[in-house]
């Protein structure tokens, strides 16, 4: 019998080795986007990174079924390697060789720049808490809705004749489909009367941020927390508050964080409303009070996310579960500047996240996280790990 994590991962990569026709093709790429083959000695940092934390992700499945939010086909050899990790994945120690193994013996290793030959680029995001509560009051008058029933998302492959090509979602009619009311509408009233409130908050503002992040916890009047995750949204397109306030103001990009963002939010009423505004997408939420209060929030392929180890990626190019090695020099939790070379889980997307080198870091919850993530803005090292013998 075959004991411990170590042996079984060896015994995995072994017979992949000798089963398995090794593709060398790269992974499918948008027009002008460029993959650069690696061997993992190639890699500053692989040999160093303790991946037993990226294969317990990556052993919980590539997405749950169905994901809170489409992504790209997931290829054969990548289902294949999940389920391999997750019969693997059993208590015991752990061979850090073994399971360097598992990774390089089952995938192949791909730099990839964007078109404009850069290199990667990443942002930071987390999971934000508000006060909030149940029913509307003076103190909470904005209204957080759940997914509307006439709500239908686009999934790959649709066709909508007549309708924008760049809208995400829409509206069921009797008369077909029609664009989904944008922030404006949905603000001045679109959907009142509909009962779609699921709670209420302090003010647009908070609401903004919970939508941008996409996730969060709200702490009710007894002090109690409910959870809240993605569970839609109009689908028009994501306009940044940031960018537009930047080149307004002729604030330098860099110094664009989300806390300068907010501050100058929560400072006017009536110029915030008129900012938020000019971002047309609008997210909807489901509550999920069953989620243990020590669990990440649950991300776009329905699976909890974890600090520093989960990003979110392009839906459109990568499919959840992909490993993705990235390298970047980011603001430390202490102030200063940290390396983070490591084994990531791409587990979440986000409608600004566009591109094959574009991904957003999950950094944690609570205000802390926020701070850090709100100053991340670097170029990355993006080292997507394409799985061997998958020519999709």
């Amino acid at each position: 019998m075959i004991r411990g994590v170590g042996s079984v991962l060896a015994l995995l990569s072994g017979l992949a080795s000798m089963t398995g026709v090794l593709a060398d093709a790269p992974p499918p790429l948008p027009a002008g986007a460029r993959a650069e083959r690696l061997s993992p000695d190639e890699i500053a940092g692989w040999r160093d990174d303790d991946q037993r934390a990226a294969l317990s992700i990556f052993a919980r499945g590539c997405a749950a079924s169905p994901p809170l939010r489409a992504g790209a086909k997931t290829p054969p050899g990548l289902e294949e390697a999940c389920a391999a990790a997750a019969a693997a994945a059993r208590p015991g120690p752990a061979n850090r060789d073994s399971i360097r193994a598992f990774f390089e013996t089952r995938f192949n290793f791909w730099r990839i720049r964007p078109a404009d030959g850069a290199t990667g680029f990443m942002t930071g995001y987390f999971e934000p808490e508000f006060e909030g509560s149940l029913t509307r009051s003076d103190a909470f008058p904005t209204p957080l809705y759940g997914r509307p029933a006439d709500l239908v998302t686009r999934m790959p492959g649709d066709d909508w004749p007549g309708l924008d090509a760049s809208l995400t979602s829409a509206r069921r009619t009797p008369a077909g489909l029609e664009p989904y009311p944008d922030r404006t509408a949905i603000e001045t009233g679109a959907l009142d009367g509909r009962n779609l409130e699921i709670l209420w908050m302090r003010d647009p503002v908070d609401r903004f941020v919970l939508q941008v992040q996409g996730s969060g916890r709200i702490r009710l009047p007894d002090g109690k927390v409910t959870r809240l995750v993605y569970a839609g949204r109009n689908g028009h397109a994501y306009t940044s508050l940031g960018r537009v306030l930047s080149q307004r103001e002729a604030i330098p990009p860099e110094q664009m964080t989300m806390d300068r963002l907010i501050a100058r939010l929560k400072a006017d009423a009536a110029f915030a409303r008129d900012l938020i505004r000019l971002n047309r997408s609008f997210v909807f939420f489901a509550r999920r009070d069953d989620l243990p209060p020590d669990s990440g929030p649950i991300g776009g392929a329905g699976l909890p996310l974890t600090p520093l180890r989960s990003i979110a990626i392009d839906r459109t190019i990568w499919p959840y579960g992909l490993p993705v090695w990235i390298d970047a020099t980011i603001p430390g939790d202490g102030g200063g500047a940290e390396r983070l070379a490591r084994l990531m889980i791409a587990q979440d997307t986000g409608s600004a996240i566009l591109g094959p080198a574009r991904m957003d870091l999950f950094v944690g919850s609570g205000a802390k996280a926020g701070h850090r993530a709100g100053l991340i803005r670097h170029p990355v090292d993006f080292i997507v790990l394409w799985p061997r013998g998958d020519r999709r």
